[in-house]
């Protein structure tokens, strides 16, 4: 069913999550970036069923609350900043708005529908591997030159199943180079093997697809939300 849906962030990932939204139908109300910020005030964006925000550390936390403020839901995808302190007011009705609906946000480290099995599969493996203390965990992210969070919120999602123990968050090994969309390698290592989960993302569209088909799913629904509800349920 066609949404109408509303950008906060308009560069590459912005561009690409208009593309695919309009092929699946969907109308663009408004689209909000660092120089027209007064577009929150809008009959436009207010009209929008959902808000999908792609921006920077600094600004994702106002952008999320201006568009609360507005009555709009929001899709998430900007990591390096501390989402958790705006989790836990949703999870515990903390959040006070002045149009009384209740706010409903889903922030994922990552849209990629092949990252989130990625995650299940992590999550799976660390639960066998405390069982083998020999084995020694490993991670590297590669990413494009442009990014400006190390180690990526992926990284940073795949390290905490792990556990601080085991991989210290300072172990990660982050690389920058050219326009690499994303890689994330998990690797156990013993003296007699090695065990190894990859993912290697081809271009930016899975990562946008996923925050189209998330917003798709947050239609009506209220609260704090993650990406994992989408990929592994059956609506």
């Amino acid at each position: 069913m066609a949404m109408k849906i509303a950008l906060i962030g308009y560069g590459k990932m912005g561009h690409i999550i208009e593309s695919i939204a309009l092929e699946r139908g969907h109308e663009i109300v408004c689209i909000i970036d660092q120089n027209n910020l007064d577009e929150f005030e809008s009959d436009a964006f207010a009209s929008a069923e959902v808000a999908i925000e792609f921006t920077t550390p600094q600004t994702a936390e106002q952008n999320i609350l201006r568009a609360w403020k507005a009555g709009v839901p929001v899709v998430c995808g900007t990591t390096g900043w501390n989402v958790e302190s705006l989790k836990q007011q949703l999870l515990h009705n903390s959040i006070q708005l002045l149009h009384h609906t209740t706010p409903s946000l889903m922030w994922s480290s990552n849209y990629s529908i092949g990252v989130n099995i990625l995650f299940a599969l992590n999550q799976q493996l660390a639960k066998l591997m405390v069982s083998y203390p020999d084995y020694t965990p490993h991670m590297t992210e590669v990413h494009h030159i442009h990014k400006l969070d190390a180690p990526s919120g992926t990284a940073k999602t795949l390290q905490e199943t792990i556990g601080e123990e085991r991989l210290p968050l300072e172990a990660i090994e982050s690389i920058r180079e050219g326009e690499v969309p994303g890689i994330h390698t998990v690797t156990w290592d013993s003296e007699v093997d090695s065990i190894t989960i990859t993912h290697s993302a081809k271009s930016r569209k899975g990562f946008a697809l996923g925050a189209v088909i998330a917003a798709e799913w947050m239609k009506g629904k209220t609260g704090w939300h993650e990406f994992s509800e989408v990929v592994f349920s059956h609506e």
